[in-house]
């Protein structure tokens, strides 16, 4: 997909109205567009990086592309956009329906019994095609209204040509288990379960 410049007006016509979803210290990261698709803003964090050749915007493009490739569900995106500001560039895309698990969890009624099935599953293929999701959490895996499992937040993968060896299956699992552990979901959340499905060989 071509990269194409995103004056800093058309940035501003673009992202008037929109609800600002995610920001850190360097300010929005993450728009809610008035007509529903979502344009998210990528930094270059060192001068000298890996960055300079393949952006994290490419990478957050590629990345989904391949999962659609799989078969996973994931966002699709619209158009990539370099900005104004020397090393920001933008993606914009459709947001995959549904909601997250974690949207899911904090509702009345929710139950980890039909849902960590699915997600086990989920999670194993992704092992298995050898994907490394460094950003997996229950903030993104998102339940679509088709009652199937896909991700977002895509940028933080890495394709292997092999399935994860178990190292990398434990450290994955690791990085869930904190999460889980700061969204005080400890209590509710089968954390037992999920490990003993994911690291039993």
């Amino acid at each position: 997909m071509q990269c194409s410049q995103l004056s800093e007006d058309d940035f501003n016509r673009l992202t008037l109205g929109a609800q600002v979803l995610e920001a850190d210290s360097y300010g929005a990261k993450v728009y809610l567009l008035q007509d529903g698709n979502i344009l998210k803003v990528f930094r270059r964090k060192r001068l000298l990086s890996s960055a300079l050749l393949r952006p994290y915007s490419q990478r957050f493009i590629d990345n989904a592309a391949r999962l659609a490739e799989l078969g996973i569900p994931t966002l699709e995106v619209i158009s990539h956009h370099k900005l104004d500001i020397p090393g920001k560039t933008a993606v914009l895309y459709r947001p995959l329906p549904g909601k997250t698990l974690l949207q899911q969890s904090r509702e009345p009624g929710f139950s980890w019994e039909a849902q960590l099935p699915p997600l086990v599953e989920l999670i194993r293929s992704l092992h298995r095609s050898g994907i490394y999701f460094r950003s997996l959490h229950l903030g993104n895996v998102v339940v679509t209204p088709e009652h199937e499992l896909g991700l977002i937040d895509v940028a933080d993968m890495r394709f292997m040509r092999a399935p994860l060896p178990p190292r990398m299956v434990r450290r994955n699992v690791q990085h869930l288990a904190r999460f889980i552990s700061r969204e005080n979901l400890g209590e509710q959340f089968p954390l037992a379960a999920l490990e003993d499905a994911l690291l039993r060989r």
